[in-house]
């Protein structure tokens, strides 16, 4: 396997709009570098016409790979495969969509030069996105942050640089609901930011809705923190006194005001079904961590491929192949 000095991981998903942009502005960044490289894009299962316009890219362009899954097994599973399959010394994540600008590259590389394993990117502003999803994000990152036991940065991404040595470390971490950025902080080596406004899609549409979202939320703050099912227990350890508490009320009155006590469907009604819903919810919150160790349990390869291009002679720890 040919070694080089970067690989750029670009997960793609739908994304025949940007294509043609994306790669005309990654080969004229990686061009200045005057260093060897790779851009490996995976193909997460898309439905439109991204396969086909990657392959013609790679038969004129031998420094350009491919990943072709056989179906869409997600953002963070596609952002894995680049990973285990990249030949470089440092290695680049970042999206197809050109939000997070290529240019920054050369800097991160300069960065990685004065000896940091993993440079990130640190977003102050966010163009193009609704208030909606810039407030849900700015609240989702504290809150992870103040769940869990282990430094993750807010207001950031995939979008970083991580050295050869920390993609190593990553693929000894089997786990299957992967949140990536999570994952490489856990691991832990010297990190560093690098600031930088987001732009705005170039084109085509998001491809984390609302539904992605909480899943990659719910990923990231079950992965790494153990606190909801504490906060489950507390729940219900402090419901249960006041319970207690108010059966012994509801005794006495009963017995020294035998005549005062009357009985109420509506409120009976209503304590009913405020207990049950606690009970439901801190079950649901078990259950999600159940459903998790059931997923490591089957022990199902993350990712099957369908073809590899310009990177037949490479082999990857999670895999099989239908066809290379």
């Amino acid at each position: 396997m040919e070694r080089v000095l970067l690989s750029v991981i670009v997960p793609m998903y739908n994304e025949e709009e940007v294509i043609p942009e994306t790669y005309k502005r990654l080969k004229k960044v990686l061009d200045g570098l005057k260093e060897t490289y790779e851009i490996i894009f995976i193909n997460d299962g898309s439905r439109d016409k991204t396969r086909e316009m990657l392959l013609e890219i790679c038969e004129k362009d031998q420094t350009v790979k491919l990943i072709d899954f056989a179906r869409n097994f997600g953002h963070q599973i596609a952002i894995t495969a680049g990973m285990d399959y990249a030949a470089g010394q440092c290695m680049v994540i970042i999206d197809g969509d050109l939000q997070d600008p290529p240019e920054l590259i050369p800097e991160m590389i300069e960065l990685w030069r004065q000896g940091y394993d993993v440079v990130y990117g640190k977003r102050k502003a966010r163009q193009g996105e609704t208030f909606f999803k810039k407030f849900t994000a700015k609240v989702f990152y504290r809150i992870l942050r103040a769940l869990t036991d282990i430094n993750i940065p807010v207001d950031t991404g995939d979008f970083r640089l991580i050295d050869r040595k920390v993609s190593e470390a990553l693929k000894q971490l089997p786990e299957r609901n992967r949140y990536v950025r999570g994952l490489m902080s856990w691991v832990g080596f010297k990190q560093t930011a690098i600031e930088f406004e987001r732009d705005e899609r170039f084109a085509g549409e998001t491809k984390y809705p609302l539904k992605k979202m909480l899943k990659l939320a719910m990923d990231g703050i079950m992965s790494f923190s153990y606190k909801p099912l504490k906060l489950a227990s507390w729940i219900g350890s402090v419901l249960s006194m006041f319970s207690f508490l108010y059966l012994i009320i509801v005794l006495i009155q009963k017995l020294i005001f035998p005549h005062s006590t009357q009985s109420g469907w509506a409120s009976l009604i209503a304590v009913s079904l405020f207990f049950n819903g606690i009970t439901l919810l801190m079950l649901g919150i078990i259950g999600e961590y159940i459903g998790r160790i059931y997923d490591e349990a089957k022990g199902r390869p993350l990712y099957i491929i369908s073809q590899l291009k310009n990177m037949e002679d490479r082999t990857g720890p999670r895999f099989k192949t239908n066809k290379d």
